[in-house]
């Protein structure tokens, strides 16, 4: 059975960091594409990052571009998002997902 759980989200200043932790079981995620979704309060789902199996290669929006950092350790089966430079407009519910299934979310909130 596929798992994912999220950790790592909390409340941080405009400016902050924060790295979110999403521990995978279920799979091997060395051999998996996986992505980072948030969802802003009264919003959508929106796309943040992904990284892809075997390889790595990363993407991002264009919104977190050079702020976010998006890797994974396959001995911990464990995927990661490092959040630099956040501002208030990230507030939102992170996800990992991994072909279409999602985790239970873990909350980030900027704000002063």
């Amino acid at each position: 059975e596929v798992q994912l759980v999220e950790s790592g989200g909390g409340l941080v200043q405009p400016g902050g960091s924060l790295r979110l932790s999403c521990a995978a079981s279920g799979f091997t995620l060395s051999r998996s594409a996986m992505s980072w979704v948030r969802q802003a309060p009264g919003k959508g789902l929106e796309w943040v990052s992904s990284i892809s199996s075997y390889v790595g290669s990363t993407t991002y929006a264009d919104s977190v571009k050079g702020r976010f950092t998006i890797s994974k350790d396959n001995a911990k089966n464990t995927l990661y998002l490092q959040m630099n430079s956040l501002k208030p407009e990230d507030t939102a519910v992170y996800y990992c997902t991994f072909q279409g299934i999602r985790g239970q979310g873990t909350q980030v909130t900027v704000s002063s």
